[in-house]
């Protein structure tokens, strides 16, 4: 047994459920993250990329990232990393002639992403087709590539990235031993596991505050914008159900990761889980 929100329910019924929830939230996922965090989750996301920091070459693989928010961002990180990278290399050669930087930008340009690649994995097919949808209408092809797939059991080899990022999804996941299991099993030597996800408040005014929101108007809107109360009302209970952060912080630990710590943000309404595979 196990839980579903706040009903107890079989690990099979829950998976069925959480299915269901993410086929019927899909196409306006991304409207309701807006509404519900008032667009802060984007500053979060955000804040995650920094952590990460990645390099051009950087093998990502983000799960449970179906709507391509963090991909989308480890795309333009990198990119932006690789345009400083040709400019100072064009600083250091002031003798260049005209037709040697032209080249030079049109070579680099063919490699904006220095062999880096994201590989989106998720269990929804609804929630990858929108994201397909946005990459698409935002121009992102180069270095991307979508993977259905269970966090619990993962179609990857082992030592296969440098990065695993799992946000807002590992509260999802009916058995999440087994997902940090997946995560450190392909990761490379050397590998970093970061999740963002909520977490729990340890001021109690804001947390009471943060309940009677959680409870007295996400499941609203919900119902407003997607026509869902019912699935938005679950994602409330989900984070109530949630390990707390010092308890996540020792199931990463059990999974073999080293080095493992976290960021509140927020005063803990999330929290960003950092650990390696040494």
């Amino acid at each position: 047994e196990t839980h579903f929100g706040f009903q107890t329910v079989t690990e099979a019924e829950r998976r069925e459920k959480i299915y269901q929830v993410f086929e019927s939230v899909a196409k306006k996922y991304d409207i309701m993250n807006d509404s519900m965090t008032l667009g802060i989750h984007r500053v979060w996301k955000d804040i995650l990329m920094h952590k990460m920091n990645p390099s051009p070459g950087t093998l990502l693989l983000d799960v449970a990232g179906g709507t391509g928010d963090i991909a989308f961002r480890f795309i333009n990180y990198v990119r932006s990393v690789r345009e400083r990278q040709l400019q100072r290399k064009l600083k250091h050669h002031q003798n260049l002639s005209w037709q040697e930087i032209s080249e030079s930008y049109q070579e680099d340009k063919f490699k904006s992403l220095g062999d880096s690649q994201v590989v989106v994995c998720d269990i929804n097919k609804e929630m990858l087709k929108v994201g397909k949808q946005k990459a698409q209408h935002l121009g992102y092809s180069e270095g991307l590539s979508w993977v259905l797939g269970n966090a619990e059991e993962l179609p990857f080899d082992d030592d296969k990235f440098d990065v695993y990022t799992i946000a807002f999804g590992i509260r999802n996941v009916t058995r999440i031993d087994l997902a940090l299991q997946e995560a450190y099993r392909v990761l490379k030597p050397g590998g970093r596991f970061l999740c963002l996800e909520f977490s729990h408040v340890s001021n109690p005014l804001l947390s009471r505050l943060y309940d009677l929101y959680s409870f007295q108007v996400i499941p609203v809107l919900g119902e407003v914008i997607a026509g869902d109360w019912k699935s938005y009302q679950y994602l409330v209970e989900s984070i109530r159900r949630f390990p707390p952060q010092e308890e996540l912080k020792a199931m990463i630990e059990d999974a073999g990761f080293l080095k493992v710590d976290y960021q509140n943000l927020n005063l803990g309404i999330v929290a960003i889980h950092s650990g390696f595979k040494l």
